[in-house]
C-alpha cells in the first residue's frame, strides 16, 4: 500500500512544477498563467510551495545539508574522497570560496519560495480590495507569509545580509536589489510570523494532513527570537506552543523517524513525502531526503549516496546507555572486512582508515524501511522530512527559562526531554538535579546536541551560543574562523547583478 493513502489529496495537488534556478532569470509563475481561474491559481501556488519545499536544495539535498550541516563538528560530507572534495573542502574545512555551485543552488531555491509566496500574498491582497476574501483565501495567507518567513531565515543565517523583496517580480531586474541589514530580514520574518500565527488554523482536518498550522508558525518564530537570542520573546513563544496543549512527547524516541513515528504527537511540521508504484521515486510527491543520506553500499544496502554522515565526535557525545545514540547513528559493521547484511545493522564501526575516511555513521534519521524498499525502491522517496519538533520546542523554552534566572522551570524542562529518552529504564540518563545556572546551560546545551542530533542546527547554535571557533578547533576543524559563520554570496548572483550585490567581508 502506497503511503499516497495516508497523506490524502493534499500530497496529489501537490504535484506542480517548479521554474529554474537561476535567482534573477526566474519566472515565479511556474506552469500556471493569470488567466487561470483566481482561487484555484491560489490554491494551485500554496500546494506549489509545498512541492518546491521538497527541493534537492532547500532541504533534501547536498546545498541544504552542506550549509546546514557539514559545517557543524558533528557531521562530514561523508561517501567517499573522490566524491564531492571541492564540498568537502569548502564545508568540512572551511575553505570557503563564492564560486561553489551549492551556494547558487541554496540562494536561488529559497528566493524561488520567497518569490511564489510574493504572488500569492499579492494575488489574495487583490481579492480582498474586492471584499470576497475567504476562509481559505486567510488561510493560503498565512501559508505563504510562514513560507516566504521560512526563506528568509535559511537566507539570512546563512549570507547575513541580503536583499529584501516581498513584491511580485514580473522581470528579472525587478529583483535586482542591494542586500539590506540582517535586522531587516528579521523585521520581515517577525512581521509574516505574526501574520501566519493569527490566521493558521490550530489544527486541519485529516484530508489536509501536512498542511501549516498555528503552533508551525509560533515555534518558528520561537526559533527566529533563539537565534538572535531575545530571551524574552523566545520564552514566550516557546512556553505559548507548550501551553496550547496540541503536541506532547509520547513517542519513544526510536519510532519518531520511522514510517510508524510520522505525524505524532511529538511532530510540529513535517513534509510529507509519498512514492506510489507508478512513481516510486518522485520528487514531485516525495523528496531525495533519504537517498542523499543513504547507506553508500552494493545490492540490498545501497540505499543512497552516503552523504551526511556522523562523526565520531557526535558518538563520543551521548551519555552511557543513551538510546537516542542508536536511533541517530548507523553504524553497520564491526569492521570493514564484515558482510554488509541486515544483522549487522547498528554495530559498530571499527576505526580502521577507509571507515574514518567515509566518516564514522549514516544518519538513521533518513533510514528506510526494508518493507516499502521492496515495494519502490531502495531510495526512500516516501521519507517524511521533520522540519519542527516538539522536544526542539521544549528545549528552546528550557534555554530561554535559564537565561532569564528561571532555573526552575529550565530545569523541569530539561526533565521532560530526558525522561522521555529515559523511558522505562531508571539507571540512564539521570535528572539533572543542579539549579545553578551554568550547569543548566551546559547541561541544555549537551542535550539540544542529543536529542537534535544530525537535525541541521548544531552549527547554527555554536554561532549564537558565541563557541563555534572553540569547539570546531577542538574538534579538528581548525580552519574555522569568525568570518566563516556567514558565508560568501554566490559569484553567479554577483555577476548578474552587475555590482547592484555587494560581497560579504573578507571574501
Amino acid at each position: 500500500m502506497s503511503k499516497v493513502s495516508g497523506a490524502g489529496l493534499f500530497l496529489l495537488l501537490s504535484i506542480f512544477l517548479t521554474s529554474c534556478n537561476d535567482f534573477l532569470d526566474r519566472s515565479p509563475q511556474g506552469q500556471f498563467t493569470e488567466d487561470d481561474n483566481p482561487n484555484a491559481l491560489v490554491n494551485g501556488k500554496i500546494y506549489n510551495v509545498y512541492t518546491m519545499m521538497r527541493n534537492f536544495n532547500i532541504t533534501a539535498g547536498t546545498p541544504a545539508f552542506a550549509i546546514q550541516s557539514f559545517r557543524s563538528e558533528d557531521a562530514e560530507k561523508g561517501s567517499t574522497s573522490s566524491d564531492g572534495s571541492d564540498v568537502a573542502e569548502m564545508y568540512d574545512d572551511f575553505v570557503y570560496t563564492p564560486t561553489n555551485g551549492l551556494l547558487g543552488a541554496y540562494w536561488s531555491q529559497n528566493y524561488a519560495v520567497i518569490f511564489q509566496c510574493n504572488d500569492i500574498l499579492e494575488s489574495i491582497e487583490q481579492t480582498e480590495a474586492t471584499g470576497k476574501l475567504t476562509e481559505d483565501d486567510r488561510r493560503n495567507r498565512g501559508e505563504a507569509m510562514f513560507f516566504r518567513a521560512y526563506g528568509y531565515f535559511n537566507l539570512v543565517r546563512a549570507f547575513g545580509e541580503v536583499p529584501l523583496i516581498t513584491f511580485k517580480v514580473n522581470e528579472a531586474s525587478d529583483a535586482n536589489l542591494p542586500k539590506v541589514e540582517a535586522e531587516k530580514i528579521y523585521e520581515q520574518i517577525d512581521k509574516d510570523l505574526s501574520g501566519a500565527e493569527s490566521t493558521l488554523p490550530r489544527q486541519w482536518s485529516s484530508e489536509f494532513l501536512g498542511r501549516l498550522t498555528w503552533g508551525a508558525a509560533r515555534s518558528l518564530h520561537a526559533r527566529t527570537f533563539m537565534m538572535r537570542n531575545n530571551w524574552d520573546s523566545l520564552y514566550v513563544a516557546a512556553n505559548d506552543v507548550m501551553s496550547s496543549g496540541l503536541y506532547n512527547l509520547n513517542t519513544s524516541y526510536d519510532k519518531i523517524f520511522t514510517d510508524e513515528g510520522e505525524n505524532s504527537g511529538g511532530s510540529i511540521f513535517e513534509l510529507q513525502c509519498a512514492a506510489t508504484a507508478a512513481m516510486p521515486q518522485s520528487d514531485k510527491i516525495g523528496s531525495q531526503f533519504a537517498e542523499v543520506q543513504g547507506v553508500r553500499g552494493a545490492d540490498q544496502w545501497d540505499l543512497g549516496w552516503g552523504w551526511n554522515m556522523a562523526t565520531k565526535n557526535l558518538y563520543d557525545a551521548y551519555e552511557p546507555g543513551d538510546p537516542r545514540r542508536d536511533a541517530t547513528l548507523l553504524y553497520f559493521r564491526k569492521s570493514d572486512s564484515d558482510p554488509i547484511t541486515p544483522e549487522n545493522t547498528n554495530t559498530p564501526y571499527g576505526e580502521s582508515p577507509v571507515s574514518q575516511a567515509m566518516g564514522y555513521a549514516f544518519n538513521k534519521k533518513a533510514y528506510t524501511d526494508p518493507a516499502l524498499r521492496r515495494e519502490f525502491t531502495n531510495k526512500g522517496f516516501w521519507v517524511n522530512i521533520r522540519l519542527i519538533r516538539y522536544a526542539d520546542v521544549v528545549l528552546m523554552a528550557a534555554e530561554a527559562a535559564n537565561e532569564l534566572g528561571k532555573t526552575g522551570e529550565a530545569n523541569a524542562d530539561l526533565e521532560m526531554v530526558r525522561a522521555r529518552a529515559r523511558g522505562n529504564n531508571p539507571n540512564i540518563l539521570p535528572k539533572v538535579e543542579s539549579m545553578d545556572q551554568n550547569v543548566l546551560r551546559n547541561a541544555i546545551r549537551h542535550e539540544r546536541r542529543v536529542e537534535l542530533g544530525m537535525e541541521f542546527d548544531r552549527f547554527y547554535d555554536l554561532v549564537r551560543w558565541g563557541i563555534a571557533e572553540e569547539v570546531l578547533h577542538a574538534a579538528g576543524k581548525v580552519n574555522y574562523q569568525p568570518k566563516n559563520a556567514l558565508l560568501p554570496l554566490p559569484q553567479t548572483e554577483i555577476d548578474k547583478s552587475k555590482g547592484v550585490l555587494v560581497q560579504n567581508p573578507d571574501y
